[in-house]
This record gives C-alpha cells, structure tokens and sequence, in this order.
C-alpha cells in the first residue's frame, strides 16, 4: 500500500524544492493530493515524490511547470525511467512513428507523440534532433518526388506549430541585446532560419523573426524602428546567394554598429576565396559554431 510517510519538510529536501512552491504547485495544477495526519499536516506518498522529482527535472531542463504539468502522466513517468540506452533507441521509435503519424495525416497521433517526445527528453533534443530532423526529412521526401505536396504541407505545418509554440515560450532576458532573423533576397526555405532562431531564443535573446524573404527597403524600416545588436540572414539556394552578399555589404555599410551573421546552404557552400572575404559574418553550421559567434560579439 502507498501511504503518506514523507512530511512537507522530507519532501522539500528529497526532490530540490522549496515548501512553498510545493504549495503552489498542489494548489494551481492540483498534481497532488497528500493526505493528511492526526494534526492536519500533510503526508506525501513515495508516488507523489516520483511525480515531484519528474516535474521538479523538466524546470531544470527548461520547460515552465505548466508545461510539465501538461506531459504528465502514468505513462510517461514510467518511460522517463529508461536508461540512457534505452532513450536512445527510444528516440529513433519515436522519430519513425512520428513521421508515419504525419504521412498518414493522423493529427491527434503527432501531436501525442510530439508530447510523449517532451516527457522523455529535452527541450533542445526534442526540437533540434527530432522536429527539426523531420522537417529536413519531410522537405527531402518530397524534392524527391517520394510524398505528395499535401503530405509535405501537413507535416510542415504541424511541425513548425509545435517549434513556434515553444520558441514563444522562452522568456527574454533583459540584458541581452535585440536580434532580427529573416532570410535573404527572394530566399523562401526559411528552415534553417527557424531552427538558429530557436537556439537563439532558448538563450534568452529577443529575436524579431520575419521569416521568408521580405521587400527591399522593409528591413531597413524594420532596423531603423528595432535597432537591434544582431541581424541573421539565412540563404538556402545557390542563385540567391549574389543578391545576399550585396545586401550585407550594403547595410555594413549603413549600420556600421550592427552585428551581421549568415547561414544557410549556400552560404556554407561559398569557395575559399568569399568564404574567407565574408568570414566574419558566416555563424558556422553547428550549435557550437552559433555559441562562438556570438560570444566573441557580445
């Protein structure tokens, strides 16, 4: 029998949190319901600790307790058990399954799948390594002729919601400074785009995200008004990389204070001789390339 064994004090020093979020918590999420002793104080059960520690290790991971809340459940306590091992190989399941949930236009299964994934791994891995993974997939598919434009607009779509959901979920921090990230001149394939600016994002920065190509002389007007510290481009397709390269010697030249960065396909594709003209403006193709880019300009 799971009995209540553990006063509020016990459980405070078991699971990292402190009584009075304890409280809350029970209160707002009704998660919770200790019984209570002789004298009216409350008894937690060895169950409610497991609740508590999972909860209390997806703060620490990033997610709000809300959201936690919202992924918890037998099932998924259960799962989060896994060995190291064991989620590995539970992360490639959960990609396939995902993806034929998307194939077979099953939105009620994605989305429970893309919930499963946030209960067993972490923010970053979820979106990065899963999400983002699945969006490049989906897009290969179908240049391959191997799924239909129907297929590629759900799946698109559903993707990118969960990815934005998310993206607006990271508080700013105050201190950093203001970035703006849009691709290049006639440059749709906003992709890469989306997955720097959510790295971006889960570092605290304030990012304008305007997405696809916008009209010439618009992100002037979207500069002058933000004045932001950092302007990323991304450009995908090799016959828009001439056109980018002028617009970042053109607002160099007007912004002389601001902090130019570009990716993206093409750009990680220029010869030796760009590459090393427009060295400092290329962010890298990995996480830790972003990281140094823009530590060294902070």
């Amino acid at each position: 029998m799971n009995e209540g064994k553990y006063n509020i004090k016990a459980v405070s020093n078991l699971v990292g949190i402190q009584p009075g979020t304890l409280r809350a918590w029970e209160r707002r999420y009704q998660i919770l319901e200790p019984v209570r002793n002789d004298s009216g104080h409350r008894l937690y059960t060895e169950d409610d600790v497991k609740k508590l520690k999972w909860l209390s290790a997806k703060v620490n991971q990033g997610f709000t307790i809300s959201q936690a809340v919202s992924l918890l459940d037998k099932h998924e306590l259960e799962t989060d058990q896994l060995t190291s091992e064991d989620k590995g190989e539970n992360h490639q399941i959960l990609l396939e399954e995902l993806l034929q949930a998307l194939m077979q236009f099953n939105e009620v299964k994605a989305h429970d799948l893309i919930n499963k994934a946030f209960s067993l791994f972490t923010i970053d891995k979820v979106t990065v390594e899963i999400l983002a993974v699945l969006l490049l997939r989906v897009g290969d598919m179908w240049e391959k002729g191997e799924i239909t434009t129907a297929h590629e607009h759900f799946a698109t779509s559903i993707l990118r919601s969960r990815i934005g959901m998310i993206m607006h979920s990271f508080p700013h921090n105050g201190v950093l400074p203001k970035v703006v990230a849009v691709c290049g001149p006639n440059e749709w394939h906003e992709l890469g785009l989306l997955i720097f600016t959510l790295f971006v994002r889960r570092r605290g920065y304030e990012v304008i995200y305007l997405g696809s190509s916008i009209k010439q002389g618009d992100l002037e007007v979207v500069l002058d008004t933000v004045d932001p510290k950092f302007l990323f481009l991304s450009c995908t397709l090799k016959e828009n990389l001439f056109n980018t390269l002028e617009l970042v010697e053109r607002l160099r030249e007007a912004y002389p204070g601001l902090e130019i960065g570009m990716g993206g396909a093409a750009v990680n594709s220029l010869d030796i001789e760009l590459t090393g003209k427009y060295e400092q403006h290329i962010v890298g193709q990995s996480q830790k390339n972003w990281e140094e880019w823009l530590n060294k300009r902070l």
